[in-house]
């Protein structure tokens, strides 16, 4: 039942290697966030509410230039598999230029009309008042970022994940430092409150596209080829658009909807309690999933590779591998993260936050629900970011990644929330409704094999051929080689040493079969052939018999 797990030694450690610098750089890039929410935290609980509001269009960003690089993954991995370096740098290139532009135009915007922006997310005048100055600033951090996170990502899918993990370290160390000195007037300079937050993130972002680009051009495993950047072509350009544009589509309408659940939060009652235990009980839970984002990106890197290489039987079972691993992954991680509420957060860490009694109680909601879906969240995000988009099935994790969210999530929620006004703890439990609905959708694509097949290009009949073979290997390890599955494997071309490996038989079943031969037709058969073709098979009837009897007869020769 589970043979697709029996992958070559040492196939997992290299998946834990690969996705373990991804795990410590989303570690370290949440941790110091956790801190920047702590500090501001310490400020008072409409502060923090007010920085979530502001981060809303930024987040949105964020999802912008993630699907770029989980677009660009698609095509990188699988041309750093052949070895083809220009194509890699003409993909990267298209990346900086659309990331530039979006970057660019949503900074502008943010800083030319803050307030506009912030009241299409809450109609909270306080926390409006408090975002706008935040926001005006903190957009520009992002033209920064945009371009130096397309070089990490791309450095991620020829597998040197190590490189960003290091980039993002000294950046968010720069982050924090520059938080606790400017938000309450360290070392002399003024207390700036959550406008000391956006001056702080300006710089760090700018300290990491310094230290990304000087690696960049002194980088030899993969060479900046300014001619390929610059000039991409109207032919990488096409292949971009048709692997990328569906992810880039993807992340901005996930980001989108995920946006909306504190726009809908914005405008309930109790609005600052709900989004500050939100706030919190997300970063929290932001800690746990770092593991889960870190193995979907690895699943990436491998899906991608060993379709680029040609392992396209191969890399069917190796998907159901990883998703599989995923899920156990999430049934620790939801134990751990659990264990970690009622032994430290609850009793030590919340206590720190100037949260108001019910804050404190909605972010204890929320954190038994992000417990209890940790296992479908690391399942569905493996299976849609890392195993569907490596294979470049690109319009179902659309549609997998969207239709929750839109169609069961953000609809319940208007309803309990805006509509039914229910209590916001029977409202926080619409958390979870989303990895319901979308791990059974995944499961199904996932078991179809079709996922393979958008990227390759190759014609179904081998996919369903391939299919074939998987499922007959499938059955012989559940059965056993029976006479009938010999049959069947002889006529397949399975040798003999193979049937008996796969099914774990000491001895065939019955008497060793040998090859015939079955004549080619020639004109429909209608004349018999001076030479005819033959190949070879297994099965009753040799209808080469006669041809060699006729040939070894010396009589007939004459």
């Amino acid at each position: 039942m589970f043979s697709y797990l029996h992958q070559p030694k040492g196939f997992y450690k290299h998946l834990f290697l690969l996705a373990l610098p991804v795990i410590v750089q989303n570690l370290i890039t949440t941790s110091l966030g956790f801190l920047d929410t702590f500090m501001v935290g310490l400020l008072g609980s409409d502060q923090m509410s007010a920085v979530t509001v502001a981060n809303v269009p930024v987040f949105i960003i964020q999802l912008v230039v993630f699907g770029l690089q989980s677009g660009s993954s698609v095509l990188i991995s699988q041309y750093w598999g052949r070895g083809d370096r220009e194509s890699i740098n003409r993909v990267m290139g298209i990346g900086f230029m659309i990331a530039g532009g979006v970057s660019v135009l949503f900074a502008a915007i943010l800083c030319a009309f803050p307030a506009q922006v912030l009241y299409l997310i809450t109609d909270n005048l306080t926390l409006v008042e408090l975002a706008e100055p935040y926001l005006r600033i903190v957009g520009f951090s992002y033209i920064f970022n945009s371009l130096s996170s397309i070089y990490i990502g791309m450095q991620r899918s020829i597998e040197n994940p190590r490189f960003g993990m290091i980039v993002f370290a000294i950046s968010m160390l720069c982050n924090t430092l520059g938080n606790y000195v400017l938000i309450f007037g360290k070392l002399g300079l003024p207390a700036l409150g959550i406008t000391g937050a956006a001056v702080a993130t300006l710089l760090s972002r700018v300290v990491e596209f310094v230290v990304a680009f000087s690696y960049a051009f002194r980088c030899r495993t993969m060479p900046l080829m300014k001619h390929a950047i610059l000039r991409p072509g109207m032919d990488m350009l096409r292949k971009f658009l048709r692997y990328s544009a569906p992810v880039l589509i993807n992340e901005t309408l996930w980001g989108t909807g995920f946006s909306m659940i504190t726009v809908i939060m914005g405008h309930m009652a109790n609005s600052s309690d709900l989004i500050a235990a939100y706030t919190l009980a997300g970063n929290i839970d932001k800690l746990m999933t770092s593991g889960v984002f870190g193995i979907a990106a690895a699943v990436s890197v491998i899906v991608g590779k060993e379709i680029g290489t040609g392992n396209l039987k191969g890399v069917y079972n190796i998907g159901r591998a990883l998703c599989f691993t995923a899920f156990a992954f999430g049934i620790v991680l939801g134990i751990a993260e659990y264990t970690m509420f009622v032994t430290l957060m609850r009793p030590f860490v919340m206590p720190l936050f100037s949260l108001s009694a019910v804050a404190e109680r909605l972010c204890s909601v929320m954190l038994m629900c992000y417990a209890c879906a940790i296992p479908l969240h690391s399942f569905s995000t493996t299976m849609v970011v890392g195993v569907l988009r490596g294979g470049g099935d690109v319009h179902a994790s659309l549609f997998i990644d969207n239709f929750p969210l839109w169609c069961g999530t953000l609809p319940m929620m208007c309803l309990l929330g805006l509509v039914l006004k229910v209590p916001n703890e029977v409202f926080c439990l619409c958390l979870m409704i989303e990895y319901i609905i979308k791990s059974p959708l995944g499961l199904y694509r996932l078991h179809s094999g079709k996922w393979i097949h958008d990227i390759t290009r190759i014609d179904r009949w081998f996919l369903a051929k391939l299919k074939k073979m998987a499922e007959f290997e499938k059955a012989l390890e559940k059965d056993g080689l029976t006479v009938e599955h010999y049959e069947t494997g002889k006529k397949m071309g399975y040798p003999d040493d193979t049937l008996k490996r796969l099914s774990g038989a000491a001895a065939l079943p019955c008497e060793k079969k040998d090859a015939v031969y079955k004549m080619v037709d020639t004109c429909g058969a209608e004349f018999d052939a001076e030479t005819p073709y033959f190949y070879s098979t297994f099965d009753e009837d040799n209808e080469a018999k006669q041809f060699i009897a006729e040939r070894s007869d010396p009589k007939k020769k004459k």
